[in-house]
């Protein structure tokens, strides 16, 4: 390991004495094999083009690159592009938001960025971040793409090519192996079956303990751990000399650990009791003590028939599409420090609870949990016994808190046909149709810990093992009809012009699935919006007509200037009937606040503008993109998470108006033949300009979003013998501050303002001194330098690689819960070495 890691080191130096400013991995460099065109063709506008040509900015990995990056999934490919950042995995493993240029997907709600598989629109957003097989070039584009590639591509859209068979037999498999017993193998297989058709079959397997470790439960590996494994097919047929017929089928299985959370709490005037009540985010120290093992699972199945059709002067395309991705997780709760199972009521299982929560809490007193909390003698908050009792914070280890079952189910229809002229001619043109059924059930259940585990059951009645206290359940169905056409037309050799339109209307409705029953320890409905009787089923219809207009002009051989402006559109939608009641209830009558949350929230509309030049000096040896933009949003759909002594609630609101500009630029430098650098910058400045749910966060910055991102790196492939080559690569990433809520250098009251003057404490505090103040909740900026070195032949590879190589602690997402005076955060990925081997034939 000493040797591997001094192996390690002197290639990054070796890296480090390249040039320090370069541009980001591919934006216009081809990583073709020396020899080969270094022309690269796109599908940025949904037809063949050169990239140099593309009026607009995009970032492109081929085959090659994805090889030597060792790049298989969204959060890999991501960390290699400016101005996009990612969040994936905090929660579950489908739980996945991407932010382009400011524009973030709200958790809960759409996806802002598409993914389109082959020429396929996925319509769920827990595929983000899964294997799609064997990956031959993914193309991301930044900016509205719904005009061109349809639904939710608000902030831009992920562009997949995968294997496609050919005439000739060829196959591949890899391996790798790293630290905490991290494994992963893929493998193809492409073949022609007799002499039209062909089929490629993939299969993928990962494995890993995860970076932490859970102390309460012997120091088991199960806070991040995770397995994976997925099954590709594709088949491709000539039915004549112009049609073709291409279906794929995969499956997917994942189980591994969820909520990967700590929590920091931010109440600067309890800060005098204990430091630690007063935590900068940054300065946490990880430590997992839950007494249930949390688990995710998710199973993906999905199939899919896409048929062409040339005829003389155009080309007929349709495909179908049919999704079904089940999640579930389960975890430990979050309601310990309000009491929520604390004190028996009138029913045997509020008695049965609480026993169980003085039993818990008494043989683990003095057990080490993280500051501020700690185990005393009995189980109620200190707020109203400071000498004896105990302040767990959420995920304790005892039974205090409660658990928590959520499900996702989603299946989903969808289907396109599209006519395109055939790209001959200075005209180019398409029209078409979509259709999508989505069919999704969401439940959220707030369970009693008994001991006993974690039912998967939503519904659980009083004398169960986990008697359910609340229960958010909905099934949410959507109609999506959309109609789209666009016209390029080259004005003369050096200029052409572009404009898409597509219009769309959602159908979307709900009905509530909670049960009518009664919370066993509060005696209320276990859904609050049911307290005046059963919650009527709802619908809504959203519209939104997205133009995209882009020029681009050839100022002088290989320097080209271009323009776009795109409208884009993400729809309203439900959020857990009853979510409007638990905000109101326990927050905006209790502690006086005046936060603004609906049942329904509203359509997220943007209207982007993004100008730019690109192209290329000395014969194409250093090439460059540098482009400005400005994109304006309404009502930007945002996620808030609010805990409390009902358990937990997860919502969508609107940021009313959100402006967003910034810079963006790339460069590529080739030093010598085999030698290249690349880098880029992207800085994006925001301001929220209105904000109905919370006023007093006007002026604050779009969260989720990166005030910069850097990257910077270099390649070296250089031949050691006559039948392979040293290949080195090293990439190294720095992330910016981030705010990740619309609350920022704002103070705000808790429910310990509302606790306070009320508590058994002598001569109660004012409200006040339980106010939080959030401005130490944003992530500090962050690099990550990753390594790759090895031996590479046409047949056969060998790559040592270090992920995180510098070890570089950093937070993956912070989510405040305002009222509740603290945030829940997720750590990164630390460093992991490991090797690699792979093999073609």
């Amino acid at each position: 390991m000493r040797m591997t890691k001094y192996i390690l080191l002197t290639g990054i130096a070796a890296a480090s004495l390249s040039p320090s400013m370069a541009w980001a991995r591919s934006e216009a460099e081809t990583t073709a094999d020396e020899g080969q065109s270094d022309v690269i063709v796109v599908t940025a506008r949904r037809q063949n083009e050169l990239l140099a040509e593309v009026p607009a900015s995009v970032t492109v990995f081929s085959a090659a690159d994805l090889e030597r990056t060792g790049v298989t999934k969204a959060d890999e490919f991501v960390q290699l592009t400016p101005g996009v950042t990612i969040v994936t995995g905090t929660a579950e493993a489908g739980d996945t938001q991407i932010n382009i240029r400011g524009i973030n997907g709200a958790r809960d709600a759409e996806s802002s960025v598409a993914l389109v598989v082959d020429g396929i629109l996925k319509t769920n957003t827990a595929q983000l971040n899964q294997d799609q097989g064997t990956l031959r070039q993914v193309e991301i584009l930044k900016g509205p793409q719904g005009a061109l590639y349809g639904r939710n591509a608000a902030a831009g859209a992920i562009v997949i090519q995968t294997l496609k068979p050919g005439n000739d037999f060829e196959g591949g498999a890899q391996f790798s192996a790293a630290q905490d017993n991290t494994y992963r193998g893929s493998a193809y297989v492409s073949a022609p079956v007799g002499e039209n058709a062909g089929i490629v079959l993939s299969g993928a397997y990962s494995t890993s303990d995860g970076f932490f470790r859970n102390i309460f439960l012997g120091n088991r590996k199960v806070v991040d751990d995770q397995e994976t494994w997925s099954v590709d097919g594709r088949f491709v047929a000539r039915l004549g000399d112009d049609t073709e017929l291409d279906l794929k089928a995969r499956y997917a299985d994942l189980t591994g650990a969820s909520i990967n959370f700590n929590a920091a709490f931010h109440l600067p005037n309890f800060a005098g009791v204990n430091p630690a009540f007063f935590e900068d985010v940054n300065d946490h120290p990880f430590r997992y003590y839950s007494n249930i093992r949390p688990t995710n699972d998710q199973q993906t199945f999905e199939a899919s028939a896409k048929i062409t059709h040339d005829f003389e002067n155009m080309t007929l395309t349709a495909w179908a599409l049919y999704s079904d991705v089940d999640q579930a997780l389960t975890a430990d709760g979050t309601s310990a420090d309000f009491a929520r199972f604390t004190f028996p009521g009138t029913t045997p299982a509020s008695v049965a609870v609480s026993n169980s929560c003085f039993t818990t809490t008494a043989a683990l007193t003095g057990f080490p949990v993280n500051q501020p909390g700690f185990v005393g003698a009995t189980p109620v908050p200190f707020l109203f016994d400071p000498a004896n009792g105990s302040t767990f914070g959420p995920y304790s280890p005892t039974t205090c808190d409660g658990t928590q079952l959520q499900i996702r189910q989603q299946r989903d229809i969808s289907g396109e046909i599209r006519l395109a002229s055939n790209g001959d001619g200075p005209l180019d043109w398409q029209i078409g149709g979509y259709f999508l059924n989505i069919d999704r059930n969401v439940g959220v259940s707030i369970g009693a810990d008994l001991g006993q585990g974690v039912s998967r059951q939503l519904f659980n009645d009083a004398s169960s093992s986990n008697p359910t206290s609340q229960l958010f359940s909905d099934n949410f169905n959507t109609n999506v009809y959309a109609v789209f056409g666009s016209i390029d037309y080259e004005v003369g050799d050096r200029f052409d012009i572009g404009v898409a339109l597509r219009y769309d209307i959602e159908d979307r409705s709900v009905t509530n699935l909670v049960p009518t029953a009664n919370d066993p320890f509060s005696g209320g409905p276990i859904n609050p919006g049911q307290a005046f009787g059963p919650i009527a089923d709802q619908n809504q219809t959203f519209k939104q007509l997205q133009p995209k207009i882009s020029a681009r002009y050839e100022v002088a051989d290989d320097i080209n200037l271009y323009a776009n402006w795109g409208i884009g559109f993400k729809s309203g939608g439900f959020n857990n009937q009853g979510s409007a009641a638990i905000i109101d209830q326990n927050f905006n009558q209790f502690i006086g606040t005046n936060v603004l949350i609906e049942d329904n929230f509203r359509k997220e509309r943007s209207s982007a503008f993004e100008a730019g030049v690109k192209g290329a000096l000395l014969d194409n040896r250093i090439t460059f993109d540098l482009a400005g933009y400005y994109t304006k949003v309404d009502d930007m759909q945002f996620f808030e998470f609010f805990v409390g002594s009902f358990g937990l609630l997860r919502v969508v609101s609107n940021i009313d108006d959100v402006e967003l500009y910034g810079l963006e630029m790339n460069a590529n430098a080739k030093i010598v033949d085999g030698w290249t650098i690349f880098g880029s910058v992207n800085v994006t400045e925001s301001e929220i300009k209105a904000n109905s749910s919370r006023p007093q966060t006007v002026g604050n910055k779009s969260p989720y979003t990166a005030d910069y991102t850097i990257n910077l790196g270099t390649q070296i492939v250089a031949p050691i013998a006559s039948s392979f080559d040293l290949v080195m690569r090293a990439d190294y990433r720095i992330t910016g501050p981030t705010w990740f809520h619309t609350v920022q250098n704002n103070t705000s009251p808790t429910l310990f303002s509302g606790l306070l003057p009320i508590s058994a404490l002598p001569g109660p505090p004012p409200a006040f001194v339980g106010d939080a103040d959030f401005s130490i909740t944003r992530r500090e900026a962050f690099g990550v330098l990753d390594l790759r070195f090895g031996l590479e032949s046409e047949r056969w590879s060998i790559t040592a690689f270090a992920d995180n190589l510098l070890d570089r602690k950093y937070l993956n997402e912070v989510i405040p819960a305002i009222e509740f005076g603290g945030s829940f955060i997720s750590p990164g990925a630390r460093q992991r070495l490991g090797l690699e081997v792979g093999m073609k034939f």
